[in-house]
């Protein structure tokens, strides 16, 4: 069969050899007169005005036109510290578009029907970069001693190995300046059980006896939560968390009879919508 096919290419390669290409029709030429120019979008035309506007009510939209939101609970637990249990919780919301969103946080704790601790957060989010935002705005705190209004900014976002960061500096009632350094990172045991540790860290510019602030570092928190994904937008979890107060907050606590360290059992939810 081989053979065959051999002797009857060679058997019409002259002919093919001698074909004319100049009669054949290849594919390009001139476009016709009212083609569309491919290259006039970058040159500030737009689908609502210029020479390509589209006629009748605009049918299509682009994704940066639109208004995007998003609900994250990142913590809703029940939390055992062996003494005592409570709840807490952190919860962030956004709404905007691409590169501008209005960004709500919150978190806390609830002991014995009552809220003890919180803070709350509202900001200006904007994106400087493909994995960093810009966030300005003010935070409110409740809790250990006085209100504390603060004016925040900051940054946030995916660094090199995925670990996400969160950098904010706060200036506070009376010239107090605090510093918050938040790390988590996502390690992916199966493609559901998902291990997540994390590292808090918070230093104030000056001392605040009546609300425990020491001047200096004043707070390391680390843990792990360990979640089961049963969707992408809903994962229960257990966990541990260590913290301790450090410097002169730690003195200050010691002054109040308190407690400098405290490690926790935590099991909760985690959703998003």
């Amino acid at each position: 069969m081989r053979h065959v096919l051999g002797a009857l290419a060679l058997t019409a390669w002259p002919a093919m050899a001698q074909m004319d290409h100049g009669d054949m029709q290849m594919q390009g030429g001139k476009p016709p007169a009212d083609a569309r120019d491919p290259h006039a979008y970058s040159g500030g035309v737009s689908l609502d005005e210029g020479p390509y506007a589209l006629p009748g009510p605009r049918q299509l939209k682009l994704a940066d036109e639109h208004l995007f939101y998003g609900v994250l609970a990142e913590r809703l637990e029940r939390v055992d510290n062996g003494d005592d249990q409570a709840l807490a919780y952190e919860v962030s919301a956004w709404a905007g578009r691409d590169y501008d969103r209005t960004v709500v946080k919150a978190e806390g704790d609830i002991e014995h029907g009552r809220l003890a601790e919180a803070s709350t957060e509202l900001l200006w989010s904007h994106a400087l970069t493909a994995f960093w935002n810009s966030e300005l705005g003010v935070r409110y705190d409740t809790g250990h001693g006085p209100d504390q209004g603060w004016l925040a900014a900051g940054v946030s976002g995916l660094a090199p190995y995925w670990v996400e960061l969160d950098a904010t500096a706060y200036l506070g009632d009376d010239g107090q300046t605090a510093l918050a350094l938040e790390a988590e990172y996502e390690l992916l045991l199966t493609q559901r059980l998902v291990l997540q540790p994390a590292i808090e860290l918070t230093a104030f510019g000056q001392d605040d006896a009546e609300r425990g602030q020491g001047r200096g570092l004043s707070e390391l928190v680390a843990g792990a939560r360990l979640r089961y994904e049963f969707s992408r937008q809903f994962a229960p979890y257990v966990g541990w968390e260590w913290s301790a107060a450090l410097g002169k907050t730690a003195d200050l606590a010691r002054d109040e009879g308190e407690s400098t360290q405290d490690t926790r059992w935590v099991a909760g939810v985690r959703f998003w919508f």
